[in-house]
């Protein structure tokens, strides 16, 4: 089949010059909307810089779905410049995504998780926490995961939506602690002599804060003992130290002082008295005749 010049140049001008133009407008749409993209993600990222807590991580993973969202709606609209049914591509887009996320429902949970610990900060890198069923320092938070490495060091791995879904205690969320401690004496025991004692090695310990000022109190009368309750305010640091040198020192100093420190016991009495028997409880023996 041959065609005539005139035929060429009108096929020319009905299709492949306005294929062209459109092949030129959208890879101009394409390239300038590129570099929109971009522009628009460094100054996301330059805005979340400012703030003087910003993760980079975060910020970082923020202006990459920024990115990623805008040159979605620049590819579209170059397509569409070509004629491509971007309503059909948006479906089909939007029924992978929903595929893709049924079955990556877990890792996406974790990954939502991870940008919630990220954004909000319920602990840092190096904070001491109780999380996920795991209590340890915080050596690395990540999109997914979080590591933790705990008081024997070992390395333990938590997903990070078992980490936001669950209680979180930040134990170095603040400058100071509690340090909560009971001490139980014996009925027969001196009250005021024994918290004499207790006031004694508090006030003797230079890491134990005067503010707020430490409670020692009879706080129970338990079966076998009165029970004080100690209650000193110490910086987070010193926590352990504190806890284990006042439990060494008032074992010694109950000891010095004659106080005792009682086990647990139960006192029987028995309705009459103890009934004793006039004879001998076994049979005598007795011969065959």
């Amino acid at each position: 089949m041959e065609f005539t010049s005139f035929e060429l140049t009108a096929l020319a001008s009905t299709y492949v010059v306005p294929f062209l133009i459109n092949l030129a407008i959208a890879a101009a749409i394409f390239i300038i909307g590129r570099v929109v993209a971009r522009a628009l993600r460094g100054v996301v990222q330059k805005l979340l810089n400012k703030k003087a807590d910003s993760d980079p991580m975060l910020t970082e993973f923020i202006g990459s779905i920024v990115y990623a969202i805008a040159l979605t709606f620049v590819v579209i609209a170059a397509l569409g410049r070509l004629g491509v049914q971007t309503t059909s591509l948006v479906a089909i887009l939007g029924a992978a995504g929903l595929a893709i996320g049924l079955a990556l429902q877990g890792s996406l949970a974790n990954f939502a998780a991870g940008v919630m610990l990220l954004a909000f900060k319920p602990f840092r890198q190096g904070h001491f926490i109780e999380a996920g069923g795991v209590t340890g320092v915080v050596e690395n938070i990540g999109i997914f995961s979080s590591t933790l490495r705990t008081g024997d060091n070992k390395e333990v791995i938590v997903p990070n939506g078992k980490i936001y879904g669950d209680t979180i205690t930040n134990y170095s969320a603040r400058n100071t602690r509690r340090v909560d401690l009971v001490y139980g004496i014996g009925y027969d025991d001196d009250i005021q002599k024994a918290k004499d004692v207790l006031n004694n090695l508090i006030a003797t310990d230079p890491r134990i804060l005067r503010e707020p000022a430490p409670v020692v109190a009879v706080g129970n009368l338990g079966a076998s003992s009165i029970d004080f309750y100690v209650r000193p305010w110490v910086a987070a640091a010193d926590y352990w130290d504190v806890l284990f040198d006042l439990n060494e020192r008032v074992v010694a100093a109950f000891a010095q002082h004659d106080i005792s420190i009682p086990f647990p016991q139960m006192d029987v009495h028995l309705p009459g008295g103890v009934r004793t028997l006039s004879h001998d409880p076994v049979p005598a023996k007795t011969e065959d005749a």
